[in-house]
């Protein structure tokens, strides 16, 4: 599941299915992300600021899917606002894994037990499957997509997935690599969906990224050389010579964002993934929000994104729309 595809695995969509965007959210516990990862001594206030959003997503006609994982699903507040929405088909919820916080807890807290991939096969599927559970009896559905935390897909993961039956995978970040931390690396992973198995009946929805600069083509390895020269880097940036675009309000401004969704569309992906991290929702809990003023400012990127999308004819998508598009 971690090597890059080929191009027959590329997923094809019926020419019906249109242009899409489907809206993921980390649907996650509070904590401090400078710190080293612990077990306990997270938040979720910020569930209290998730109704404005839903409702903002409704007036905008976005569908957000809500990944939750081991602290919010056993959250009374989370699970009441989220299921409402899911009841009323005005959103989804699915699965994310974070093994720091996600019993049993058999391994030591570390970065690199943090992505759940690099765990043994055996406490991944334990640490899964009381989490797939737990979502299925709060919200009364079965989950049909998952992302790993931290993007920490395993070699694996992709058997565990297929034996409790999940459809989607949304843990590949493409063009991103997190091996200096342990972690995967997808800097040659395609935004473009594609099948996990060759009975394909596990499909990726890789988080859209792209690049876009006269030196696109050379993004991998110049994003490796930013490593240790990351002035060079900064520097090729500046003078437009080579960017990477993630569809995301966080850390990414609403111009770059409609840069990357026409490079996105031009490239041909049939399903735009959007994602963020919902303590975003609230000042103080991430960098990308540490002010009342940010979250306005994540606010409008939505509405500009969004007016965005319409104007290219791209419409929201369900996650029951892409596994009825795909078949069995």
């Amino acid at each position: 599941m971690l090597a890059a595809p080929g191009a027959e695995r590329t997923a094809v969509f019926p020419p019906g299915f249109g242009r899409r965007v489907l809206l993921t959210v980390d649907t996650e516990e509070e904590f401090d992300w400078k710190a080293p990862f612990r077990r306990e001594g997270f938040g979720l206030s910020h569930i209290a600021a998730i109704p404005r959003f839903q409702a903002f997503c409704e007036r905008i006609g976005a569908h957000p899917v809500y990944l939750v994982d081991w602290p919010v699903v056993h959250d009374r507040a989370a699970i009441e606002v989220i299921g409402d929405a899911v009841r009323r088909g005005t959103a989804e919820v699915g699965i994310q894994l974070h093994p720091w916080v996600n019993p049993p807890f058999e391994e030591e807290v570390s970065e690199h037990n943090s992505f759940a991939g690099n765990l043994s096969p055996a406490l991944e599927a334990a640490k899964f499957t009381r989490l797939r559970d737990a979502i299925e009896a709060a919200f009364g559905t079965a989950p049909q997509i998952y992302r790993a935390g931290r993007y920490g897909l395993g070699p694996h993961t992709a058997e565990l997935l297929l034996a409790a039956g999940v459809r989607i995978d949304t843990s590949v970040r493409s063009l991103f690599d997190y091996s200096h931390q342990g972690g995967p690396d997808y800097s040659h992973h395609p935004p473009l969906p594609y099948w996990v198995d060759d009975e394909r009946r596990l499909l990726e929805l890789p988080v859209t990224s792209v690049y876009s600069g006269r030196l696109k083509q050379f993004g991998p390895m110049l994003h490796r050389v930013e490593r240790h020269l990351p002035t060079f880097y900064s520097g090729l940036s500046r003078f437009n010579l080579i960017e990477r675009i993630a569809l995301t309000p966080e850390g990414v401004s609403a111009a770059e964002a409609r840069r990357g969704i026409d490079l996105a569309l031009a490239a041909g992906l049939p399903v735009l993934v959007l994602s963020f991290h919902s303590p975003t929702l609230a000042p103080g809990h991430t960098p990308y929000a540490p002010t009342p003023e940010a979250v306005e400012q994540l606010y409008a990127w939505f509405a500009e994104v969004y007016a965005a999308l319409a104007e290219r004819g791209v419409k929201s998508c369900t996650v029951a729309e892409v596994i009825a598009a795909i078949g069995s």
